[in-house]
């Protein structure tokens, strides 16, 4: 079995009628794989499904929104081992100095 007999009983399984550019959703997975983090390869391929689903898209859609989730891949400049913004925590101020004996927390 080849990859596109592959594609052909996915989709049937699967129930969808699509045009599958094969080659255009490997580069792109390979692409973010090399740029991003192996891991983001099927769910880069995955939201590249999800948006041509969403916008109705035909092929040259679809080549449009992958080459903008390419651009994004190839641009990206974090270290996959770098820790997300928004999973840092901000500085807590050192208060030791200061008497807290009498504040009162609510549970």
């Amino acid at each position: 079995m080849n990859l596109h007999d592959w594609i052909d009983e996915l989709a049937d399984v699967l129930d969808v009628e699509a045009e599958v550019d094969e080659a255009l959703i490997l580069d792109l997975a390979r692409v973010s794989a090399r740029n991003v983090e192996k891991k983001s390869a099927p769910i880069t391929a995955y939201m590249l499904g999800l948006a041509a689903g969403a916008a109705d898209a035909d092929p040259e859609e679809v080549e449009r929104l992958a080459a903008r989730a390419q651009q994004l891949a190839e641009s990206w400049d974090r270290p996959a081992d770098a820790p997300d913004p928004d999973d840092i925590d901000d500085d807590v101020p050192d208060d030791s100095t200061v008497d807290h004996t009498d504040d009162e927390y609510e549970d």
